[in-house]
């Protein structure tokens, strides 16, 4: 946790208190009794504890009063950026050749790479689901895209159509002038929840553009299907068998849909200062006490 102070000057009344402890000592009348090397052990013992409570509510109310906080940035695209849907397949197939993890990877450093731009995640096998609706919060959706895993969404089927069709609905209200979705998939759609030809409908009613992707041999894919979706909404259809294949098509669509919009910054902050003001308070009530016992 980074934690900065608002008023980071305020320690220089730390620095006075110390000074005035050290140089600026009252002058008491002397009074002397019988047994008074007892007498002033005993006092030591107290002045020293006094002294350090004295020290910790100085130093605890400065800390409050310096406002310790901590900082997020926030960067929040307007309209005219990017919207970006990533669909990926996470069928049992996925998992030959490690080729879910490959691709993770390669997702997670494109994720990276558009700062400025809003990302949606839909995953599907037997079934479809919007994992992650836009967002600008990159390090949630790094988060849970790390912890996606083969067999999340079943293991035996490909419900490529309806994953189209869903992420597609998910720039419902969306006003940005550049939508795209990525569709990454190593299969056929064999579950039939939604015709193809809706699927694509409803893609280019939002005005999305749509890069699809076949990974694997030839036959595990359908490149007719990828190449019709992508021609149909505007996009460009890619095929990949090796992982070095399918990074060079995330980078070729990067540099294609490049964001040339600058991001407005906004600064989060948190406070703190009712911690260490609650340990001086506290202190003070000791010290008080203490005292008046003395």
């Amino acid at each position: 946790m980074n934690i900065t102070f608002e008023y980071p000057w305020v320690f220089l009344l730390l620095i006075l208190f110390i000074i005035c402890s050290l140089f600026c000592k009252p002058k008491l009348r002397a009074f002397f009794f019988p047994n008074s090397e007892l007498l002033a052990k005993s006092g030591a013992k107290k002045s020293w504890l006094l002294n350090l409570l004295k020290f910790l509510t100085v130093t605890a109310l400065v800390v409050a009063l310096a406002s310790p906080i901590k900082k997020d940035e926030i960067k929040v695209e307007n309209t005219k950026g990017y919207e970006i849907s990533l669909i990926l397949d996470a069928s049992g197939s996925m998992r030959e050749y490690n080729k879910f993890g490959t691709v993770k990877n390669i997702v997670l450093d494109f994720i990276k790479k558009r700062k400025h731009d809003k990302i949606g995640l839909t995953i599907f096998a037997d079934f479809a689901y919007v994992a992650v609706p836009l967002t600008y919060d990159k390090k949630s959706l790094i988060s849970l895209l790390k912890n996606v895993n083969v067999g999340i969404a079943g293991m035996n089927r490909t419900s490529l159509y309806e994953a189209l069709f869903l992420s597609s609905r998910l720039f419902k209200n969306s006003k940005a002038k550049n939508k795209i979705a990525i569709l990454l998939t190593d299969g056929m759609d064999n579950t039939n929840t939604i015709p193809l030809d809706v699927a694509i409908k409803t893609a280019k009613r939002y005005g999305i553009k749509v890069y699809t992707i076949g990974v694997g041999r030839a036959g595990d894919f359908n490149p007719q299907v990828l190449h019709k979706i992508a021609k149909e909404t505007g996009g460009k259809y890619y095929s990949a068998d090796s992982g070095d294949k399918i990074k060079a098509i995330y980078n070729e669509i990067d540099k294609l849909e490049k964001s040339k919009i600058k991001a407005n910054k906004y600064v989060k902050k948190s406070y703190f200062f009712q911690y260490p003001l609650a340990v001086g308070l506290l202190a003070l009530v000791l010290l008080i006490l203490l005292g008046y016992r003395r």
